[in-house]
């Protein structure tokens, strides 16, 4: 394995356990097997480490997503797949949303390089089907941008207010993430039957 390979492992494991805020470069060095400086010479920050941490899960889920979004499959599908595929990345990567969330804010060019990426998720085809079955008779008259919309806040949203639903509806870790599981069957058959004719 690699330095970097070592580094990236270490800073997963303690972004996962500790959060972006929570960790420290320290603890990540020594997770890795290295001394500080040699983190340091890799990577200047730790907001620099996380980006790189992020970018590497994010090229991991765009193909799935893309897959899906370009797929033959029905919309309907579609929905069923993508919140599964989402929900499951999260679930393995839980301190990915309070990121960008955090990143929103207050560094906005990095949010630009994110969405400027070229792998990027790109809906175009799926909005285009959405629209296709809209005048086939099979999903009821919505705006196609108004589903991606339910259909991504709806995923999204529990896990980057994560404290904030935890003690909102006063459950646990363990509780949480089982829910979250259900959601992957709840979300997507809430949406379908509701847009289905």
């Amino acid at each position: 394995m690699t330095t970097e390979e070592k580094i990236f492992e270490a800073a997963h494991k303690v972004f996962q356990q500790k959060g972006f805020s929570g960790a420290r470069m320290q603890e990540i060095a020594d997770e890795a097997g290295i001394n500080k400086a040699m983190l340091h010479y890799c990577f200047k920050n730790k907001e620099l480490l996380f980006e790189a941490v992020f970018m590497k899960a994010f090229a991991q889920l765009a193909p799935q997503i893309n897959e899906i979004f370009n797929s033959d499959a029905s919309v309907f599908d579609k929905i069923r797949r993508f919140t599964d595929s989402y929900i499951s990345f999260v679930i393995e990567n839980p301190f990915l949303p309070p990121f960008i969330i955090q990143e929103m804010n207050n560094n906005p060019e990095f949010v630009e390089r994110f969405l400027n990426h070229k792998n990027r998720p790109n809906p175009t085809i799926l909005i285009a089907q959405i629209e296709k079955e809209i005048a086939e008779g099979i999903i009821k008259e919505i705006n196609p941008k108004q589903l991606l919309l339910d259909i991504f806040s709806m995923t999204i949203f529990p896990f980057a207010a994560q404290v904030l639903v935890k003690g909102m509806i006063q459950i646990n870790e363990k509780e949480f993430f089982e829910l979250m599981e259900q959601r992957k069957f709840h979300i997507s058959e809430q949406i379908i039957n509701a847009i289905k004719k």
